[in-house]
């Protein structure tokens, strides 16, 4: 069951969760071409942060950050995520630890 809400500004991840935003399959090729649905059928593996928590206490009670930030490229599982909806736009939750790289441009 994914969650609604109207903003996604209102969503702040706690302890080490991430939100991102899974980038979409190309509908289009590059010469202007519609591919059918057929062939852009699934997800991508790679997202954008879009907000991280501020971290997971460690044993002696020091908060460690999480290793992403908003804006930074990664990679993801294809399994896992809590699924949140705004408006017709998806967005998951992902602990950091289920993150499996960063995309460096």
């Amino acid at each position: 069951m994914a969650a609604t809400f109207k903003n996604i500004r209102s969503v702040i991840p706690l302890f080490d969760r991430v939100l991102v935003q899974r980038f979409k399959p190309e509908t289009k090729t590059a010469s202007g071409l519609f591919l059918p649905s057929s062939a852009t059928s699934g997800t991508l593996p790679e997202a954008t942060v879009i907000a991280v928590g501020p971290g997971v206490p460690d044993r002696n009670g020091k908060i460690v950050p999480p290793s992403v930030s908003a804006g930074d490229r990664v990679l993801l599982p294809s399994w896992g995520g809590n699924s949140i909806k705004v408006g017709e736009e998806e967005y998951f939750m992902f602990k950091d630890s289920d993150i499996l790289a960063k995309i460096k441009e």
